[in-house]
């Protein structure tokens, strides 16, 4: 079975350094959260690594199709706490480009299908992707 690994390490008082491949980043909470703000939270990074393993695969079937025509691409993706605020409960992920809204949509569903990251955390949170 394949996997990926990523690699933790304590990194001075608050903060942890993660290697992933060659490359290497601090986590860290925000100074109101007992960290230092030496790098972004884990549940930040959550966010980002979801959001960007949705744009790999929204670029991809850009390039795929000769006829596409989609720039100025950005994504937004915001998380809801659940009431305890112990984990998220929804996230939403928001698209905008200067496209044929109706190509967009169809490449947003391509890509929403292929994420790795969006088909593990489906089923866990309420997760939705839109367009415009």
């Amino acid at each position: 079975m394949a996997e990926i690994s990523v690699t933790l390490k304590q990194h001075e008082m608050t903060a942890s350094m993660a290697t992933i491949r060659e490359h290497q980043f601090v986590i860290d909470r925000p100074e109101a959260k007992g960290g230092h703000n030496a790098g972004p939270m884990g549940g930040e990074l959550l966010l980002a690594s979801l959001g960007g393993c949705f744009m790999s695969n929204l670029r991809a079937a850009i390039a795929a199709r000769e006829d596409a025509s989609v720039e100025n691409i950005a994504l937004t993706v915001t998380a809801t706490f659940s009431d305890d605020m112990t984990r998220f409960s929804a996230v939403h992920m928001h698209v905008t480009a200067v496209a044929d809204g109706q190509q967009l949509k169809k490449l947003v569903t391509i890509a929403e299908r292929a994420c790795i990251a969006a088909n593990t955390v489906r089923g866990s949170v309420n997760l939705t992707v839109s367009s415009e």
